[in-house]
């Protein structure tokens, strides 16, 4: 097995299904207040250079399946990851319930690296589902997640003949970006310290400032690792010596290497008509989320409010009518004592719990934090990077507001004592809300979130940094995905009619022409009166799929997000709604300034509309293929990715080269039947 594993500190214990949970462990302190910035020292020399041709930044589903392709294409691959599991949402972001559409998944129309994370899922329980959830045809451990897919990802090597060096608990520091290209990549894996707690002891905003600092600190020591090209036997010019794929949670690649990318809203245009605001507005971004398990018990527990609980308690809400507690526990159960048959056709109100069942929260107005103002928004915009000295020589710190973070995670934990002990529900009222005492809360790390702490080792991060792709003719601003590529609206409400100025709303009905767009613009009739194509948009250079539905989880319009009386911000919701089954264009992940860096996964060329349905599982594993695809060719074939593209419309022989690999691949780059002439898509649900 050609695997090399770099993982310092691991001290974790095998979970074997709900049997052997201690108590829960709640001792540790959140923090409050903004933490004091800790600047680095200028860096040491490297402990290690480490040679790649593929480096793989970030070890989401995203990240994983860039490496999987790569690894089974012969590629030595260097994965990192900020947490110690591989996985991304299904692992370290504890959401462990993979969000899929009923058409595509009754024909199995996916990745083939997805479709064997789902048989080894199947084989590892015995079925798909172990948790009997509601939300999903699978829900299942966090932890189980991590150890499958790390498995999964060593056999690709052994297949391919590839080599994985793998480095958990590590985080980039610096690239060296010369002539175009990324030459080197400074990272820092951290490790615990002598007579420190292990990993996972206290939660991610205690300590990610520390795992960005060079110097080691009394919880950890630290080892540089410069990341270089591979080298090889063959003196011939290269185009590129290895391929850098940024494939985070929230686009720190893109914004350290000060490429252009969007963050939160779009202003509104003809082609992001349903915007919720005139102008961009960097600060409202997608709620994030702090998952966490909890287990149903035979006796009644006790339970102590947090010291925070009265800050956070005004949020909490089961949101609609229709919820009540069993349906928000058995929504996302991720580990059922009695799981029912599987295709029962049940309703989610016959949906029962038994003692010894253990759900995953992740809900709204629960553990949705929602920040969306400069005063307390997770993602840091340019200019306060700036002002932060981030983009600074060694100043990168991650780009997130920590204090955030650590508000998040008390939200979180009160979110739980609000499910077992609260009474109230900000959304409907009082009267509603009931006490649930029979659950305890899990933690430790033997369970299912691998944390002492009990929260997720990360939060799931629904929207990050999104890039702009290159200039073209077709695109004078940079390409991106726009929410009328996606969106099966047809925006002949009278709100678009009286929002949009006339000549907007006629662009917009104009652009959705399909093909009838040349008639369009040359005739005279009413917008109303133009046909609207029932199909999302068809890219030439297409690498990937996906299909969801556009999903929001809105910031809030006060500061802080869990103030009483809060409001979501007004509109953000109007460009919810169903989405057509969409492609992934090669031009969203090819960045603008690098020619040797790739983006994978939530951090595409989309709009903050279209994000909202290009972020789930699915989709996140279809792009790494597509990533890990594209730099094996473009390996192969001495060619830089733009150069794929570059060219179009007219026809481009190497991207179609491209293509065919993919699709004898089984990654398929479009649904069946996709063409210009078909408009029937009304069945794809």
């Amino acid at each position: 097995m050609k695997c090399w594993h770099n993982r310092p500190g691991k001290a974790s214990v095998l979970w074997t299904g709900g049997k052997t949970l201690g108590n829960a462990v709640l001792g540790w302190v959140f923090l409050s207040s903004a933490v004091a910035p800790a600047w680095a020292a200028p860096p040491r020399s490297p402990d290690q250079n480490v040679t790649c041709e593929v480096l793989v930044i970030g070890g989401g589903l995203a990240g994983a399946a860039t490496a999987y392709e790569s690894l089974l294409a012969g590629r030595t691959v260097c994965l990192t990851e900020i947490t110690d599991w591989v996985g991304g949402q299904i692992s370290a972001q504890g959401t462990s319930a993979l969000d899929e559409r009923q058409t595509q998944r009754s024909l199995l129309f996916y990745s083939r690296g997805y479709l064997e994370l789902r048989d080894r899922i199947r084989r590892f329980y015995r079925r798909l589902n172990p948790g009997d959830c509601w939300v999903s045809e699978s829900c299942f451990l966090p932890r189980d997640a991590a150890d499958i897919l790390q498995e999964m990802l060593e056999d690709a090597a052994d297949r391919g003949n590839g080599e994985l060096r793998w480095f958990p608990s590590t985080v980039v520091k610096e690239l060296e970006i010369q002539d175009a290209q990324i030459r080197s990549v400074t990272a820092i894996q951290h490790r615990p310290a002598a007579g420190a707690p292990p990993l996972n002891t206290t939660p991610l905003s205690q300590n990610i400032e520390d795992w960005y600092t060079y110097d080691d600190s009394s919880n950890f020591e630290k080892d540089i690792i410069r990341f270089v090209p591979l080298p090889t036997n063959d003196d011939t010019p290269r185009p590129a010596d290895w391929y850098v794929v940024e494939a985070t949670e929230t686009g720190e690649i893109i914004a350290l290497a000060d490429v252009p990318y969007r963050l939160g809203i779009d202003p509104v245009s003809y082609v992001e008509p349903s915007a919720s605001s005139p102008t961009n507005d960097t600060y409202c971004t997608q709620g994030y989320t702090y998952t966490f398990a909890m287990q149903a018990t035979e006796e009644s527990q006790e339970h102590v409010a947090p010291a925070f609980y009265d800050r956070y308690q005004p949020y909490y809400s089961f949101e609609l009518p229709r919820f009540d507690f069993d349906s928000v526990f058995t929504y996302r159960r991720i580990y059922a004592e009695d799981p029912q048959p599987q295709g029962t056709g049940r309703s989610y109100p016959d949906y029962e719990w038994t003692p010894g069942d253990i759900s995953m929260q992740n809900w709204t107005w629960g553990n949705d934090y929602r920040p969306g103002t400069p005063l307390d928004n997770l993602i840091y915009n340019r200019e306060q990077l700036q002002q932060a000295g981030q983009l600074d020589a060694g100043g990168w710190m991650g780009g997130l507001r920590t204090e955030s973070l650590a508000s998040a995670e008390e939200l979180s934990i009160g979110y739980f004592h609000w499910l077992v002990a609260g009474t109230t529900d900000s959304q409907l009222g009082d009267g509603v809300k009931e006490p649930n005492p029979n659950h305890r809360y899990l933690s430790g790390l033997d369970s299912p979130m691998g944390t002492v702490h009990g929260l997720s080792k990360y939060p799931y991060m629904r929207e990050g940094r999104r890039l702009i792709g290159r200039e073209s003719y077709a695109f004078p601003q940079g390409f991106s995905i726009w929410e009328i590529d996606i969106s099966r609206r047809d925006y002949q409400d009278e709100y678009y009619q009286e929002a949009l100025p006339p000549q907007m709303y006629r662009s917009l009905r104009t652009a959705l022409a399909g093909l009838e767009t040349a008639s369009a613009i040359r005739s005279n009739q009413p917008p109303n009166e133009i046909a609207r194509r029932t199909r999302s948009t068809i890219y030439p250079d297409t690498v990937g799929i996906g299909h969801y539905a556009i999903d929001f989880h809105p910031c809030m319009v006060l500061s802080p997000p869990e103030l009483e009386g809060n409001y979501e911000r007004p509109g953000e919701r109007r460009g919810a709604g169903q989405a057509y089954p969409f492609q992934i264009p090669l031009r969203s992940m090819i960045p603008q300034q690098v020619d040797n860096l790739l983006v994978a996964g939530k951090s595409i060329a989309t709009s903050h509309i279209a994000a909202a349905a290009y972020r789930v599982h699915s989709f996140e594993w279809s792009s790494g293929a597509a990533a890990g695809t594209t730099v094996d060719f473009a390996l192969d074939q001495n060619v830089l990715p733009y150069q794929l593209v570059d060219q179009l419309p007219q026809r481009e022989p190497q991207l179609e080269a491209l293509q065919r690999r993919l699709e004898q691949n089984n990654n398929p780059i479009a649904f069946p039947n996709t063409s210009i002439f078909n408009e029937d898509w009304q069945g794809w649900q």
